[in-house]
């Protein structure tokens, strides 16, 4: 059956990339049997300069009617001055949250030939092989009341509400321990229950549900220890799960310690398996169109696509191994070059890693 896959290049060096993730998709519909059929949509600050909205319906229809998204980059200061419900960003979570993208997937693992890249020592990070299973669509970032208001003392205030039910903290719960068994069987449930109520409930949920699953050992620890625990022994994790808030700021730790946010792919799912594909990294607006970015972040998302919801894992190894002899040949984007001059482009890195699946 032909995968109907959507492409949001979306703003910055989404394009530059998307088109590297295109080549690669070629290559295996070329090669390797992939078949499916490919179709591009505006989204973020690209879709407010065609049509005034960050996703507008068409686009968010052809998602929905998707196996799966592929997802490029969102915003820059071009739309800063954007209301908020307008900026580009607004469009990305109400794809998630339209979607029902709860489970967000955020792999940190180290390639052995940057290990020399990493933040941390290379001994500190070898075999570094990090899962981290964010919450999505619930947490602060979803909670209401929010807003800016006027205190009784004449003062301007703002709030956000942290928030969960116990439906949305199972449902993320089973992905991640159904994630850990599928790994080293160790899970690692990240919240602050020693302050605040809605972690407490977290960590008696994740208590309840980890009596399923005898095979996953289940411990817990607060964020702030946890972030300290990342950057001291990270590889004490194997498979981490937390809130929305949380999960954003932990991965993006745990991204420093691969050597390049530019090399992390993420998948989003819903309870279906379909889910959206991106980078971590953001759009970085000051190289695009200069040839410059790693696209193996947006490539390694490939693969992720292949693996969750084409149901294709094999050509996922394909596309991992290819980025690995990619790296083993030497080819470099600044961002890994390890304060050495680049070797490679943009376009130059993908193309090499289409030749590996040729």
């Amino acid at each position: 059956m032909t995968a109907k896959i959507v492409m949001m290049p979306g703003d910055g060096i989404g394009p530059d990339i998307a088109n590297e993730a295109e080549r690669v998709l070629d290559a295996l519909g070329e090669h390797h049997g992939l078949d499916y059929r490919l179709e591009r949509v505006d989204v973020g600050g690209a879709a407010i300069d065609a049509t005034g909205d960050p996703l507008p319906e068409a686009s968010l229809e052809a998602a929905r009617d998707a196996d799966a998204v592929l997802f490029g980059a969102i915003g820059g200061p071009k739309w800063d001055a954007q209301p908020r419900d307008k900026r580009p960003e607004s469009g990305l979570l109400k794809l998630r949250s339209e979607l029902g993208l709860f489970a967000n997937l955020r792999p940190a693992m180290l390639f052995p030939q940057l290990a020399d890249s990493s933040a941390l020592k290379a001994e500190l990070v070898a075999d570094l092989d990090i899962l981290i299973v964010r919450e999505l669509t619930g947490g602060i970032y979803f909670g209401q009341p929010a807003g800016t208001d006027t205190s009784a003392n004449g003062q301007r205030e703002a709030y956000n509400t942290m928030r969960y039910d116990v439906s949305e903290i199972r449902r993320i719960g089973e992905a991640a321990l159904k994630a850990a068994q599928a790994r080293g069987g160790r899970l690692c449930s990240v919240d602050k229950a020693n302050v605040l109520h809605v972690s407490q409930l977290w960590r008696d949920v994740m208590n309840e549900l980890a009596g399923d699953y005898p095979d996953v050992a289940l411990t817990h620890m607060y964020v702030d220890n946890a972030a300290m625990q990342l950057v001291r022994e990270p590889n004490q994790f194997d498979t981490v799960v937390t809130g929305n808030l949380f999960g954003d700021i932990l991965s993006d730790t745990a991204a420093m310690l691969t050597g390049s946010i530019g090399m992390l792919p993420s998948a989003s799912l819903d309870a279906a398996g379909k889910g959206m594909y991106e980078p971590v990294h953001g759009s970085a607006p000051d190289i695009a169109g200069r040839d410059a970015a790693n696209p193996l972040a947006m490539i390694l998302s490939v693969a992720m696509m292949c693996r969750y919801s084409l149901g294709r894992g094999d050509l996922a190894d394909r596309v991992e191994s290819a980025v690995g002899r990619v790296l083993d040949s030497g080819l470099r984007t600044a961002d890994i070059a390890d304060g050495a001059k680049a070797t490679s482009g943009t376009a130059a890195t993908g193309q090499a890693v289409a030749n590996m699946l040729g």
